[in-house]
């Protein structure tokens, strides 16, 4: 949809009519309006300026030059006029392709020609037929995806002459631009986003509108306005932005600071109320598109050794035209002669491969996505299901791929003393305590005994360590119906069974679980309170001064709170060890036990306060304010009096919650290393974190050998730690993001790596973060894990576990990988012709040669399979044997010469000696010889037999002796009826296939392929 100020909201969706709104009515929007006119100064158009900030008028109807790019969403590679041209174009940049379409073409010129056009045209079009339905397919499936998206229904707040730029959004309703949050119904002034399909993280982002216009009565008065939102200009950064809200029409004129708690980023989904929001970016701009790479077309490895071997092939055809041209003194017009012998010799690289690889790619995807023990799989990048086969390095992310992304608490450390799963209930009697103690207010005793003080000091400690859990987060607890007690009710009662937390990580949730499961229950929130409730059922309630969230520059959150019973403000903070360390007072045990519980495979985050007087925060507020609204800098400046409170705060406690691993990843990952593929593991953990997570998932064994990488600053000191990790022997990496940055470019931010080794073909992931990584990738496996679709719907293959990538590596990936192999070899068998058929079979022969008589037969083979798929899920080694590229190699490629050259001579000098009285019948003679020959080879290529391949071998056989009576032209009916011709031809097939067939046995008896000695 474009977008338009001065012609009205144009947004690409289905028509629709609104209810009455403040008395100005919602208007339906308009199906697929491109966008007219040209775009304002500060647009970069075609590529030329660079994008400058921009501001955008509220209320001033006279204001009406702003432009907006068209906001389309198109994940296609081409459009209507491009899809011919640019498969085309993909498909003859290869060397195989190319030189079956020159090859076609130079049989227009009456000087080469050697035969009926449509010997040549028919194969290849044909193949361009397959390739164009199969790439037409895919991308009227993605313009389906992309419409259903496109033609989404928005209402907006417009009103005769005023721009109408406000854009009503629901619940579960995605957001279509990027948006200033001005509104919300929310009672608690504020609404939740689901940014899975943006940043790739399940956890819900708390927003807040813009405060003036929240304070408005109606959202209609939006429209009474004078006001004006400044942006900065548009970029990629998703966590962060910079812009200010001024209304001129209040007297003095108000002018608050817009941070990323105010915004609406196109592709995130409302998960809360119904907001208003005024657009700010479109099209191109877009967050989320300029965080996007375009799609492109993937070559698998095979297809580029097919490739390679062709060229190979076409220089021998090149060398034998010379020889032959050279045999002739190279007499007359000698380089035409050159050009009719390479042209003559051409059908020793065969069409039909191309046939046979691009079908058998449809057949393996089909056969993946029918595999019942890998349900959902989904096959959308068809023409690399070999590169499945050829995995070397797999590079996955860690959270919602393998894990679970969902936190369980599983320690509180306070220095002194820990408690563990097992011991949460001395934690609950602590709570109880200090409330059953305040309540019942006892006088005070005289020499309290020594026990008392110690018990008292402990609960007191144990108090402040859960409230401070208890208060410092972004969690709101929200009620909803159960069908006994409505919505209302349970949010006045604070029901129990109705509460459901919404946060923006699910560590936040699952501490604030636990805090309710000792006694100290958040039971409401809104922007400026929140109220706990006490094992004693007494509510306390807090008022929330600042919020200070969470960043990943920053890696800390905090909050100041007021209590209302005791006015005493209290400044909380929680974050990781690595920037804490440096906050709290000084400790001698911080260290060490963020070490030890980092080791156990735990996120660890450590909680701390410092207790203000009210000068002091009104001191803050002050700066805090003035540094919020600076438009250059603003972080600095914020980051710079926050950090003003940051100092000496009191050490309160540790916390550590676990990440569940999934469902069979570590037999996956075992898997996955006996197949002799190198697993790097992303994630954002701290260093011991990712390392015990890498032992629990058995990434690494329990007794393998641990290289960290030191922080090195330049490539010097990176070599150095290279040739230190070489030296050892089975030994893991890890390595930081800013070690890596140094040597192999520029990781994510704040990331530590667990790997295997260095590159990576393969890649794993689940997230809208993980997307770039998959579409770099040589083969990409997306997982529709918890942290949304994105992923999987960018990926090549979509698997809905990823314990399932196990099955589709060992038996698709191999199995495809395989027969593919399998299938190409007889591009190198069809140099027969040059011996046997170049000179004497023309038109439909040699059509018949490539189609019906031998391309059942040779097609079967996708059905061939050397073990079960239960074998190869027991012995991954066998996967290990495919990444030496064995199956097509130069070596079984220059066996497979040597055999076509024997049986092309068997042939051609059996049919000479047999039938010398009856050369005249020579064509006759060889062409059923080789139709033999084939055939037998194919059964001799067979590990497994499949009913089908035995219906393809008589059925060629039959469609060939059936075709003899059509064939009178070429072969005589008569004479191959005779028995002397039967018997010599049976004798010419088995002097050229019974030697190999011996080879054969020989081989499987003295040296057999690892696979046989599984077979019995």
């Amino acid at each position: 949809w474009g977008l338009e100020a001065s012609k009205g909201l144009r947004i690409l969706g289905g028509w629709w009519g609104g209810a009455p709104l403040g008395g100005l009515p919602l208007r339906p929007l308009i199906h697929r309006v491109s966008l007219p006119g040209k775009c304002c100064e500060w647009l970069r158009c075609c590529g030329g300026g660079e994008p400058r900030p921009r501001t955008v008028w509220l209320g001033h109807p006279e204001k009406r030059d702003q432009r907006y790019p068209r906001n389309v969403i198109n994940n296609q590679k081409y459009n209507f006029f491009t899809f011919l041209p640019g498969v085309l174009f993909n498909q003859f940049k290869y060397f195989f392709n190319l030189y079956f379409l020159l090859l076609a073409c130079s049989q227009f010129v009456p000087e080469m020609r050697l035969g009926a056009l449509y010997t040549y045209w028919v194969p290849l079009g044909f193949v361009l037929a397959v390739t164009v339905i199969r790439e037409a397919v895919e991308e009227t499936r993605c313009y389906v995806r992309d419409r259903e998206v496109n033609c989404q229904a928005y209402s907006r707040l417009t009103a005769r002459g005023q721009p109408p730029v406000f854009l009503f959004i629901t619940q579960n309703q995605r957001v279509p631009a990027d948006m200033i949050f001005l509104r919300t119904s929310e009672k608690n002034g504020s609404c939740f986003l689901r940014t899975d399909q943006l940043d790739g993280e399940t956890d819900w982002k708390l927003r807040l509108p813009v405060a003036c216009t929240q304070r408005l009565p109606t959202a209609a008065d939006l429209l009474q306005i004078r006001s004006y939102v400044y942006a900065e200009e548009p970029n990629i950064d998703i966590h962060n932005f910079v812009g200010t809200f001024t209304r001129e029409d209040s007297d003095p004129p108000i002018s608050e600071s817009l941070s990323i708690e105010n915004t609406l980023w196109a592709g995130t989904v409302i998960a809360s109320g119904t907001v208003v929001g005024v657009v700010l970016y479109t099209g191109r701009e877009l967050r989320s598109v300029m965080n996007t790479s375009n799609p492109r077309s993937k070559i698998g490895l095979f297809d580029l050794e097919v490739n390679c071997l062709t060229k190979i092939l076409f220089g021998a055809l090149v060398v034998v035209s010379l020889v032959m041209v050279a045999l002739q003194h190279f007499a007359g017009r000698w380089y035409l002669q050159i050009i009719r012998f390479l042209l003559l010799f051409s059908n020793i690289i065969p069409i039909s491969l191309r046939v046979n690889l691009d079908m058998g790619k449809i057949v393996y995807s089909w056969v993946i996505r029918r595999d019942s023990k890998i349900p959902g799989t989904v096959v959308r990048s068809s023409t690399i299901p070999e590169q499945l086969g050829r995995i070397s390095y797999l590079l996955t992310d860690k959270t919602g791929t393998l894990t679970q992304n969902e936190m369980v608490f599983k320690r509180l450390h306070l220095g002194t003393v820990a408690y563990s799963l097992d011991s949460m209930d001395e934690v609950q009697s602590h709570i109880f305590s200090v409330y059953t103690q305040q309540s019942q207010d006892p006088p005070a005793q005289k020499g309290p005994t020594l026990t008392t003080k110690v018990r008292r000091t402990m609960s007191s400690r144990v108090h402040e360590a859960v409230k401070a859990i208890a208060l410092c987060h972004n969690v709101t607890p929200v009620y909803e119906s159960n069908g006994v007690t409505d919505q209302a009710e349970a949010e006045k009662q604070y029901e129990d069974s109705c509460r459901v937390y919404q946060a923006s990580s699910p560590d936040e949730v699952a501490l604030v679980q636990w805090t309710e499961s000792v006694g100290l229950t958040l039971v409401g929130r809104d922007q400026s309170s929140m109220q706990l409730r006490t094992p004693g059922d007494q509510i306390l309630n807090f008022t929330i001064l600042q919020i200070f969230p969470f960043t990943y520059e920053s890696k800390r959150m905090g909050v100041i709170v007021r209590d209302e019973s005791t006015g005493e403000i209290t400044f909380y903070m929680k974050g990781a060890d690595v920037v804490m360390a440096g906050i709290v007072q000084y400790n001698d045990w911080l260290e060490e036990e963020c070490g030890n519980m980092a080791r156990e495979g735990l996120r660890v985050l450590v909680v701390a306060k410092k207790s203000l007087a009210e000068e002091q925060y009104q001191d803050f507020e002050a700066r805090y304010v003035q540094a919020k609204l600076s438009v250059h800098d603003r972080s600095l400046k914020v980051a710079t009096v926050i950090e003003s409170l940051e100092m000496e705060m009191e050490l309160l406690c540790l916390t550590g919650v676990e990440d569940q691993l999934q469902a069979d990843v570590r037999p996956t990952l075992e898997t996955l290393r006996n197949a002799g593929i190198k697993v790097w593991m992303l994630t954002g953990d701290k260093l011991e974190t990712a390392t015990c997570t890498a032992k629990n998932a058995h990434l690494v064994t329990r007794n393998q050998d641990i290289h960290v990488f030191r922080l090195v600053t330049n490539r010097s000191e990176a070599h150095l730690e290279l040739n230190a990790f070489r030296r050892k022997h089975d030994c893991a990496l890890v390595i930081s993001g800013d070690s890596l940055e140094v040597g192999a470019g520029t990781p994510p931010t704040g990331s530590s790596w667990e790997c295997a080794s260095l590159p990576a073909l393969g890649r794993g992931g689940d997230g809208g973060n993980d997307v770039s990584m998959i579409q770099e990738s040589d083969c990409g496996v997306g997982v529709e894990g918890k942290e949304g679709k994105q992923a999987s719907l960018a990926a090549d293959f979509s698997i809905t576990q990823f314990k399932h990538l196990g099955r589709l590596l060992m038996v698709h990936g191999r199995n495809s990988y395989k027969r593919s192999a399998a299938l190409s070899q007889f591009a190198v068998f069809s140099s027969v012709f040059y011996f046997a058929s170049v000179p004497l079979y023309q038109g439909f022969l040699i059509i018949g040669y490539s189609t019906i008589y031998t391309m059942f037969p040779v097609f079967s083979l996708v059905l061939d399979k050397d073990v079960k798929s239960e074998v190869a899920m027991l012995y991954p080694e066998l996967y290990k044997d495919l990444l030496k590229g064995r199956p097509l190699s130069y070596k079984t490629f220059l066996i497979w010469v040597l055999i076509s050259i024997y049986q092309g001579s068997t042939i051609m000098y059996g049919a000479l000696l047999l039938f010398e009285s009856e050369f005249v019948h020579i064509v006759a003679i060889s062409f059923t010889s080789l139709i033999l020959t084939e055939l037998l080879m194919v059964a001799l290529t067979i590990q497994t037999w499949h009913w089908l391949m035995t219906v393809a071998e008589l059925l060629s056989l039959a469609c060939y002796i059936a075709s003899l009576v059509f064939l009178h032209e070429f072969i005589d009916v008569y004479f191959i009826a005779t028995l002397s011709f039967l018997w010599k031809v049976s004798v010419i097939t088995l002097v050229s296939c019974l030697p190999l067939y011996v080879l054969k046995y020989l081989r499987r008896r003295f040296s057999p392929p690892s696979y046989s000695k599984l077979t019995s």
